[in-house]
């Protein structure tokens, strides 16, 4: 079923749909890659995490079996109902005001590139909003080819793909990405809008929002720790 789809979202394949076009199923099925990993380096042992996008909790259940406490925030019902372990808030994220903060606040599955220039923006309020004093952000950005080299795809080793079909621009320095997820038996398609952002552009919309980056995680700068501002 499809419900409350945004404008220029769209999905398609069994079974629920979040508003930007995410087959929860899909994610059921797809494995965690190197994102708590990543995560574990940046954040303190035992730390509070603030996921802002869980969905199913494919990386809040790693996260909990690191040690981890993690409180899991989604805007789909569906999602959520795949969490075990965690704290769990359904709503969208850009308006969240919990009134508590966090030892980190993770932002990843690109979120941050957002189509709309204001739900970023309120992506990154919430984010400062919620981060401890002595705490930061971990921000997970698209890779520097996202939107080219196309089509592109990865053929997992239990026999599935997912592809990156099309990027075509749609105004405004906004691209409609089309993905697809094909597994035995099964086929899901995704449109989503997707702002790109230089490192330059990225940095500006951190300071915009009050925050800076602490250093680059990964050698392709697709993870960052960013911290706010007055943080020393």
């Amino acid at each position: 079923m499809t419900r409350g789809m945004r404008d220029g979202y769209k999905g398609t394949g069994p079974g629920a749909m979040t508003p930007d076009g995410c087959a929860v199923e899909v994610y059921t099925r797809l494995p965690v890659g190197n994102e708590p990993d990543v995560i574990a380096t940046a954040a303190p042992a035992g730390a509070h995490i603030l996921e802002l996008g869980s969905g199913v909790g494919r990386v809040t259940h790693a996260l909990l079996q690191r040690g981890f406490t993690v409180t899991a925030v989604d805007e789909s019902a569906e999602m959520l109902e795949h969490v075990r372990g965690a704290r769990t808030i359904c709503g969208p994220i850009e308006h969240l005001d919990l009134g508590e903060t966090f030892d980190v606040v993770m932002l990843a599955s690109f979120l941050v590139h957002s189509g709309d220039v204001e739900v970023r923006r309120g992506l990154l309020r919430t984010c400062l909003r919620h981060v401890a004093e002595g705490g930061c952000v971990l921000i997970q950005r698209e890779g520097e080819d996202y939107h080219t080299d196309l089509p592109r795809e990865r053929v997992y080793p239990s026999g599935f793909t997912t592809r990156i079909v099309s990027a075509e621009p749609a105004g405004d320095g906004v691209r409609s990405v089309h993905a697809e997820y094909e597994f035995s038996g099964a086929v899901w398609t995704q449109t989503f809008l997707s702002r790109p952002l230089t490192r330059e552009q990225f940095e500006e919309a951190l300071a915009e929002a009050g925050l800076r980056v602490d250093r680059y995680l990964t050698e392709d700068r697709v993870w960052v720790r960013a911290v706010p501002m007055t943080a020393r």
